[in-house]
């Protein structure tokens, strides 16, 4: 996490979250950071999926067609943790800690949008265990994610 913040301070940028399945454990796991505040816009906890809609901005259309746990719902919770918060990054994160599948998607199954300078993009993963791992394991890609991107904008900086 140390990484990411001083990434984001290197840059001058921040970072805003929409979180459905991790419900702000990225975002606290982020501020954990010391100097955290300087980069970190704040976040969105969209777990129910009307939430989604009306806090992040998520297309409704998409949401009735696909339900909550969709790649095109992670980027827009993405973008509209960006936009609604005022970031220059937003990262969105969707998916299924089981213990039961939801809407026909397996447990484990978790979709990482990022949005930011030039990027939209989205990563879907698998994590096996319990709902703590699946938790926990969405968050560590998710950074993993926003980390790689900042790096490349650094390094296109020099």
């Amino acid at each position: 996490m140390t990484d990411v913040v001083a990434l984001l301070k290197a840059l001058g940028q921040t970072v805003a979250t929409a979180e459905s399945l991790t419900a702000g454990l990225l975002c606290a796991t982020i501020v954990d950071t010391p100097g955290a505040s300087a980069v970190v816009r704040g976040g969105l906890i969209v777990y129910a999926t009307e939430l989604k809609h009306v806090l992040a901005g998520v297309d409704q259309r998409l949401l009735d067609e696909h339900g909550a746990v969709h790649p095109d719902v992670a980027v827009q919770l993405a973008e509209g943790a960006r936009t609604r918060c005022g970031s220059d990054w937003g990262i969105g994160l969707t998916g299924v800690a089981g213990p039961d599948p939801q809407d026909g998607v397996a447990p484990g199954t978790v979709h990482i949008g990022l949005s930011g300078p030039g990027v939209s993009t989205v990563r879907t993963i698998t994590v096996r265990g319990d709902r703590a791992a699946v938790r926990s394991g969405a968050v560590e890609k998710a950074l993993v994610l926003l980390s790689d991107c900042l790096l490349d904008a650094v390094e296109g900086n020099k």
